[in-house]
C-alpha cells in the first residue's frame, strides 16, 4: 500500500517509551497503525483490482514491525478497506485504532437502538466517535467533559445531555437526562469513574472499559453486582476478526452517510514525527495525522 496521511495515536507513544515495563517487540519499529493511501501492489490471491483502489488501514504495526509512518507498508487484505470517493484521506486515517475501539465498546455488547449510552470523555478520540456510533445506531447519547469550559465544545446533534465532571453532583445531572439510568457505559478512565458508573448504571447495564488511569483500579463491588452490571474491557489489538470486519463496514457507512466526522488537531509532514508524537502526548483535542511525501 502506498501511504498518503499516517495517523498517530496514544497507543504509538506508548510502546515507544516501554509503557507498563514493556520494551518494543523489536529492535527496530515503523510505528502507526492507521493510515489512508491506495493500493499499489497485491499478493498471491487476492484480486488485481484492487491495484489503485484507496483505502483506509488498520492495524498495521499490531503485533508487526512495519506501520504506517512512511510511504509503504503491506497488511492483509481484510486491513485495507475500501474509502469512498466522498471520504477524505484525513478521515479515513483517523478510523483505526479509535474508531474500531470505539465501535466495540458501543456494539460488543449487540444493538443500542432505543437505550441511552453515557460516553465519558466525549471530546476524546475514541469518545467522540463512540458518541457518533451510538447515535447512529439509535440511542440517546449522554456524554460527560472534565472541566465546565469544555461544555461548549461538544456537539449538541450528537449529544442530547453533556455533564461535566467537575460539577457538584454529575451523577444528578445523568439521572435528569436518564431517570432509569444508563445502558451502556463507555468508559475511559475505569479508575476514576466507577462509582459514578454504578451509581447510574441501569439494572443489566454494561461498562465497556478502554482506558483506566490507575493500572489496578477499584470498583464498588456491590452496587455493580446489585444492578447485575456486566464489566468489559475492550482492547483493540485483540478484536476477533469478525469484530474487527464489522467495525470496518459500520465506520465506513457512517463516514460515507457524514454521520462520523472526526476533529483534526494538526497534520505533520514525516519528517517532523517526533513534534506529532509529542503532541499526542500533551494530549491532543483531535486526531494527530502525518502527511507522507511521494
Amino acid at each position: 500500500m502506498r501511504v498518503t496521511i499516517s495517523g498517530a495515536n496514544p497507543g504509538d507513544t506508548k510502546k515507544r517509551r516501554g509503557w507498563l515495563g514493556s520494551p518494543m517487540s523489536y529492535s527496530r519499529v515503523i510505528p502507526h497503525s492507521d493510515a489512508a493511501g491506495f493500493v499499489d501492489s497485491v499478493g498471491d490471491g487476492v484480486d488485481r483490482d484492487r491495484i489503485g483502489q484507496r483505502v483506509w488501514v488498520f492495524g498495521a504495526q499490531s503485533y508487526r514491525p512495519f506501520g504506517t509512518a512512511a510511504q509503504y507498508t503491506v497488511v492483509p487484505e481484510m486491513q485495507a478497506v475500501p474509502l469512498p470517493p466522498d471520504v477524505s484521506d484525513q478521515l479515513g486515517a483517523s478510523l483505526g485504532i479509535p474508531g474500531i475501539t470505539a465501535h466495540r465498546a458501543v456494539f460488543g455488547d449487540g444493538p443500542v437502538e432505543g437505550m441511552t449510552v453515557l460516553v465519558h470523555g466525549v471530546l476524546g478520540g475514541v469518545g467522540s466517535i463512540a458518541a457518533q456510533l451510538a447515535r447512529w445506531g439509535g440511542a440517546t447519547v449522554i456524554g460527560t467533559v472534565l472541566r465546565r469550559e469544555d461544555l461548549a465544545e461538544v456537539d449538541a446533534s450528537t449529544v442530547s445531555c453533556v455533564v461535566a465532571l467537575d460539577e457538584a453532583d454529575p451523577a444528578s445531572r445523568i439521572f435528569e437526562a436518564s431517570p432509569g439510568g444508563v445502558h451502556r457505559i463507555i468508559e475511559v478512565a475505569l479508575s476514576d469513574n466507577a462509582d459514578l458508573d454504578a451509581a447510574v448504571a441501569a439494572n443489566n447495564a454494561v461498562i465497556a472499559a478502554y482506558a483506566t488511569r490507575e493500572q489496578r483500579p477499584q470498583i464498588p463491588f456491590w452496587p455493580l453486582l446489585f444492578a447485575n452490571v456486566t464489566l468489559r474491557l475492550v482492547g483493540s489489538d485483540d478484536f476477533s476478526a469478525e469484530a474487527r470486519q464489522q467495525a470496518a463496514r459500520d465506520l465506513t457507512t457512517a463516514s460515507r452517510s457524514g454521520d462520523l466526522k472526526v476533529r483534526i488537531a494538526q497534520v505533520y509532514a514525516l519528517a517532523n514525527i517526533a513534534q506529532a508524537h509529542d503532541h499526542v502526548d500533551a494530549g491532543a483535542r483531535g486526531r494527530v495525522l502525518l502527511s507522507i511525501p511521494e
